[in-house]
């Protein structure tokens, strides 16, 4: 019997869809003398520290570096049930087909189950990126041996203890060391969420540490005929530029502007060329968060839960979290039905589909480009807009849209470059002039959408009536004067576009190129960190943790993000190590380097790190400390039976002072209060009782709060004993 194991469910169904068929069973698919089953993501983790030793369960430096080799692996909680049944179906099968997705995790995703109980039978490989049946079958006539990729498994899983390793004992060191100096809390370290943090960090500084200066634009009107149109200043070697060619000498703006204003000038060059720009490529999971915050201000976490919600209770769109932003080519073959589908459930889509064009095939088909998964569009699935919620509709609809958009021709314009002499100065224009507004036509009222914007200095003008020769008048002239800007603070948009692109912050040349090499041909991807489907918890994980803040639309860095970011090391700070590693898995996917010593290496620099933070420390943290009014020690938050409250780091040396806590801080007792009862004392625990005024009437609290809770209400100045409350 062959076992098909899949990633997903949607995989194992057109596994069977491309088998012939089947009959479902409890956890797989049975076809024929086949077996179909399937995961739901990861149904294997490591172990965390405290599964291979109680001990760890306590954070103690002593027990740093941390280092579990050989490693072991448990069963999640929520998969147990789904990998009984795939452990069950492998004992019983004669060959097992891997069915992982065609990437770097979806290899180890299979291979750590077959691992896990020493599958010894012989082991297929199926690539599949696309669940359209005509791919499955071509596919299932391809099949491969498994252990062609055993490369790609051992570097994935090199990766995947290496970040435990990394996450576990940074974390633990920079905590415990900023404990010592009185920091409250968790102080995380990650390979992609702390140079997360760092662009934040350090956007922010820049931000702030801007000095403004001014700079200096030639406004222009010349007039050719009945033709008046704006052109700008070429600048010169000699002219006073900064870094971006903007003017920067008041003076010299001034004396072009006094010479060439009334003054004859002559067109020296014009060219006309005929253009056109294809459709937007559909959307790709980071693409569809950028663009749903920017126009709906939604967050990254919210658009995945969204489509999640789309693709699981809908089936309206295809796989959620692809970073592709290309179709398979047999994709084109429903389009037909996939446009129905659109016009069923989104019908004010209908005037467009009426003009949409099936025989037209975008770019966006190209087997060639398609990775582990395609992008996300519509399926051929429909169902009643008005039943799903606000953002399922709004989020729908883009996706529609962006498939919609390319089955129309390509937006068409004429390009004329209009070049000028006045008074021995160089002036030049560009307009376009639409021809056909093709897919444009479908994001008329979309503004601000940089997929679609024009280009920001052509005129919407016809020049192609001029020639060179021309004779014309500067008619206006003047100069405005602009104040540079520092750079702009990161919002959601811009940050997780910023994500794709973290390449051109790294120093070294060499690691940079490497990870631009990386995302070759990777549609939006130019030297990224992170993936799709794991950008938005790294940026909510960062908000969860107190780093990061909204203020407005910016999100900026909190203060203690600041000071963590001025104690941790460069290689922390920056995404070089994501560039290391990727070299570092390279050698070890072609066979040039064991996994096992990529991974001994690591610890080699983890137990080094480690080594030299405790005998050098971490700097100063910049904590607020609070003293203790009795011995002048630290107060340390605590948690206790009945909420959080300050104890005295003190309490070894006897010093028993401990105060509530009064949002994160802790509360002096007044001195109202230090006025403790002789006479009346607490039946719970023997100590005198405090009078205190509450916010209708007064009551009676034991002297020992927090340690005793106990209260009375107040009888014309006596405690009632009877109405003991606790």
């Amino acid at each position: 019997m062959r076992l098909f194991i899949a990633e997903k469910p949607e995989l194992a169904r057109a596994i069977v869809d491309g088998l012939g068929g089947g009959s479902k069973k409890d956890g797989y698919f049975e076809c024929g003398s086949d077996r179909v089953t399937y995961c739901y993501g990861h149904m294997l983790s490591l172990k965390d520290p405290e599964d291979y030793d109680s001990k760890y369960a306590k954070w103690s430096l002593e027990h740093l570096p941390m280092v579990f080799i050989p490693w072991e692996l448990k069963k999640t909680k929520s998969g147990t049930k789904q990998l009984d049944i795939i452990l069950k179906l492998l004992k019983e099968s004669s060959l097992c087909v891997h069915a992982g997705d065609p990437d770097p995790e979806g290899q180890l995703l299979v291979d750590e189950i077959l691992n896990f109980v020493s599958y010894s039978k012989p082991i297929y490989r199926l690539l599949v990126n696309d669940n359209n049946t005509t791919v499955v079958r071509k596919a299932l006539d391809n099949l491969q041996p498994n252990s062609s990729f055993r490369g790609l498994s051992e570097a994935t899983l090199a990766r995947m203890v290496c970040d435990q390793l990394y996450g576990y004992n940074m974390t633990r060191l920079y905590t415990l060391k900023a404990a010592e100096q009185g920091f409250q809390g968790v102080l995380s370290l990650g390979r992609v969420q702390t140079p997360v943090l760092g662009l934040v960090v350090r956007r922010d500084l820049e931000h702030e540490a801007h000095k403004k200066s001014f700079f200096y634009d030639i406004d222009t009107t010349f007039e050719f005929n009945t033709l008046s149109f704006n052109s700008k200043y070429v600048v010169t070697e000699e002219s006073p530029i900064d870094d971006k060619k903007r003017i920067i000498d008041e003076i010299f703006a001034s004396r072009i502007c006094d010479r060439v204003r009334g003054a004859k000038a002559t067109i020296s060059n014009i060219s006309t060329t005929n253009k056109s720009t294809p459709p937007p490529l559909p959307f790709n999971l980071l693409k569809l968060q950028v663009e749903a915050s920017r126009k709906f201000g939604y967050k990254p976490d919210q658009v995945k839960d969204i489509t999640q919600s789309l693709r699981e209770k809908y089936k309206l769109i295809t796989y959620n979290r692809s970073d592709c932003q290309y179709l398979n080519d047999e994709h084109h073959e429903e389009a037909s039905d996939v446009l129905a589908a659109i016009g069923k459930t989104a019908t004010m889509f209908s005037s467009a589909l009426s003009f949409a064009d099936v025989s037209l095939k975008s770019r966006a088909f190209n087997n060639d480009k398609v990775s582990a998964h395609h992008a996300i569009i519509p399926t051929k699935a429909s169902a009643e807009l008005s039943k799903l919620t606000e953002e399922e509709q709004k989020i729908y609809l883009l996706i529609a849209r962006a498939y919609l958009a390319q089955f129309f021709p390509p937006y068409k314009f004429k390009q004329t470059i209009v070049t000028l002499e006045c008074e021995d100065f160089t002036f030049k224009c560009t307009a376009n002039l639409e021809v056909s507004a093709g897919w444009k036509s479908l994001y008329r009222n979309d503004k601000d959408n940089e997929e679609v914007k024009d280009d920001v200095d052509a005129l919407a003008l016809d020049l192609t009536s001029l020639k060179v020769g021309d004779k014309g008048t500067c008619v206006h002239s003047s100069i405005e004067q602009k104040e540079t800007k520092p750079p702009a603070r990161y919002t959601m948009d811009t940050l997780l576009t910023d994500l794709t692109r973290v390449a051109k912050y790294i120093k070294d040349e060499a690691l940079r190129k490497a990870l631009i090499e990386r995302d070759k041909g990777k549609a939006g991807e130019h030297g990224g960190i992170g993936t799709a489907a794991t950008r938005d918890t790294i940026i909510s994980n960062l908000f969860e943790r107190g780093f990061l803040k909204e203020n407005g639309k910016s999100i900026v860095s909190t203060k203690s993000a600041r000071d963590f970011y001025e104690i941790i090391p460069d290689q922390a700070k920056y995404p070089d190590l994501t560039a290391i590693w990727h070299q570092k898995q390279l050698m070890i996917e072609s066979g040039e380097l064991d996994y096992l010593d990529f991974i001994k290496e690591h610890v080699e620099y983890l137990s080094s790190h480690v080594a030299k933070v405790e005998e050098e420390g971490i700097g100063n943290l910049k904590v607020k400390q609070w003293a203790c009014p009795n011995c002048s020690k630290p107060m340390k938050k605590l948690k206790g039976a009945n909420g959080f409250f300050w104890g005295c780091t003190g309490y070894v040396d006897g010093c028993k002072t401990s105060l509530p806590d009064s949002n994160g801080k802790p509360v002096a007792k007044k001195k109202s209060e230090s006025n403790i009862s002789d006479i009346h004392k607490c039946n719970s625990c023997g100590a005198g009782l405090i009078r205190r005024k509450g916010k209708k009437r007064f009551f009676w609290g034991c002297s020992s709060y927090p340690k005793c809770d106990v209260t009375y209400s107040d009888i014309k100045g006596r405690p009632n004993y009877e109405s003991n409350t606790k």
